[in-house]
């Protein structure tokens, strides 16, 4: 049993900070179990490679991560979603820069300086994000991360159903007509 428990290489942390080596290492591992065209845009994978992929995938995320991105099933938008980590793990890469040239980082610094890439039209929900007053920076980004996955779902769903989009038909809408006589117009009786 404790052989399952072992992974190939360290999980990708929910930081990312170790984003740039794990994504090494997954292209590496699943090119050599020949899934490497899994994570690949218009791949034409089949479905058990697929589920392979994300199997190894998933085995190889941060227990938050894998909770965060539980309703995707295929390797390729998961591969696309993580690409997301990449932000955080240069961000832990210039703070390990700097504290090797004797500079203090602290987290306090890191969340100022994420606070201050929100675009100026975002200038309310940045002010929300300060309220919540974190102390970690690992704490801003997974709410962020979660924030950006709803707003994903938001959008495709408002692509599939525009606002101001004719109402679907209710299937047994009943209306009354102009004899007084209720019709309903799931049936074909008039």
């Amino acid at each position: 049993m404790s052989n399952l428990a072992k992974l190939e290489f360290a999980a990708l942390e929910i930081s990312g900070k170790n984003y740039l080596p794990w994504v090494l290492d997954a292209e590496i591992h699943l090119d050599a179990k020949g899934l490497g065209e899994t994570i690949k845009d218009g791949n034409k994978a089949t479905c058990q490679d697929k589920a392979n992929a994300m199997i190894f995938l998933r085995r190889h995320l941060h227990e938050g991560l894998k909770n965060e991105y539980l309703t995707i099933k295929d390797p390729q938008i998961l591969w696309s979603n993580l690409k997301e980590s990449e932000y955080n793990s240069a961000m832990f890469k210039i703070t390990s820069q700097l504290k090797l040239c004797g500079e203090k980082v602290t987290d306090m610094d890191m969340l100022e300086r994420t606070y201050s890439t929100f675009h100026a039209n975002n200038i309310v929900l940045q002010t929300q994000y300060r309220e919540k007053g974190f102390k970690k920076y690992s704490e801003l980004i997974s709410c962020l991360l979660v924030a950006e996955q709803n707003n994903e779902l938001l959008m495709k769903n408002h692509e599939s159903r525009p606002t101001g989009s004719t109402p679907l038909p209710e299937a047994n809408i009943m209306s009354y007509n102009e004899k007084g006589n209720y019709r309903d117009h799931a049936s074909n009786s008039g």
